[in-house]
């Protein structure tokens, strides 16, 4: 049980869980679980916690494929900020409550403003982390927007 599947159970959002193993991390991680899982890479989606406008206090949450990028100007545009960056990784943890390489969009310690990129809406089902490593949850993309009142836009590369 993770603070992700509790929000999820509370708030009677359908999902699927799939447990994976993983050896080894990498550079790579996330699209090492996509094939560990036999998803398309542009199906999993990493959850990046964003500093706005410089303030490390401040933060927002991206989603992105895999298979991709974060553009930090798309993504602070999107959140209504000048600029982002990168949190740190203390930073991310403290505010999720989740460690780095398992930060769900759900049940974090201080909702954030999300942003999920645009490719998302032409799927029927995204993975994300479900708060640790090993475990992704499967779920709708509408379902995921309307649970986290996620904006939507182009904001990878």
């Amino acid at each position: 049980m993770t603070p992700a599947i509790d929000y999820l159970r509370h708030h009677q959002i359908p999902y699927t869980l799939h447990e994976y193993r993983l050896e080894h991390g990498g550079d790579n991680y996330g699209q090492a679980v996509a094939d560990t899982l036999g998803v398309a890479h542009q199906r999993l989606f990493k959850t990046l916690l964003i500093a706005l406008n410089g303030n490390p206090k401040t933060l927002g949450a991206a989603l992105v494929p895999v298979a991709g990028s974060l553009n930090l100007k798309l993504a602070a545009k999107a959140l209504g900020a000048k600029k982002a960056e990168l949190a740190d990784v203390a930073s991310a943890e403290k505010s999720s409550g989740y460690v780095v390489g398992g930060i769900s969009p759900f049940g974090q310690k201080r909702p954030l403003p999300t942003v999920l990129d645009s490719s998302a809406m032409a799927l029927s089902t995204l993975f994300a982390s479900a708060g640790r490593r090993g475990l992704q949850l499967e779920i709708e993309p509408a379902h995921l927007t309307r649970a986290l009142g996620a904006l939507i836009a182009d904001i990878s590369c």
